[in-house]
């Protein structure tokens, strides 16, 4: 998988699921669209990770990682409710964009390894 198929996928997990998660809620929080915001910002740079712009994708891998840390909370907030189906939802947002980092990094990587050969 390209970087950019990844970024994209990413980031119509964290849309959709972002968006069940927030509109599926008896009394939803405004927090909850915090993830949603992140998929909408990483689909707009997915034409240009297509084609290679190196800032753009070092943006999306910062704000990826940062997505990381932050949905951590929402984790540990529905174990704390034992809200199955929320942990099971960011979970999932968790794992694509764990998923995304490690092509991103592997592909820095490769691209770095081209370069000096």
């Amino acid at each position: 998988m390209k970087p950019f198929q990844a970024n994209a996928l990413n980031a119509l997990v964290i849309i959709g699921l972002g968006l069940w998660g927030y509109l599926g809620s008896a009394n939803p929080s405004p927090t909850a669209l915090i993830p949603v915001g992140f998929g909408v910002i990483f689909a707009l740079c997915t034409p240009m990770m297509r084609k290679e712009n190196r800032v753009v994708a070092h943006v999306v891998v910062l704000l990826t990682l940062v997505l990381i840390l932050a949905l951590f909370m929402p984790l540990r907030g529905a174990i704390a409710r034992a809200d199955t189906m929320g942990i099971i939802r960011v979970s999932i947002m968790l794992a694509t964009a764990v998923l995304a980092m490690a092509i991103f990094v592997k592909s820095f990587i490769d691209a770095r390894r081209a370069r000096k050969a």
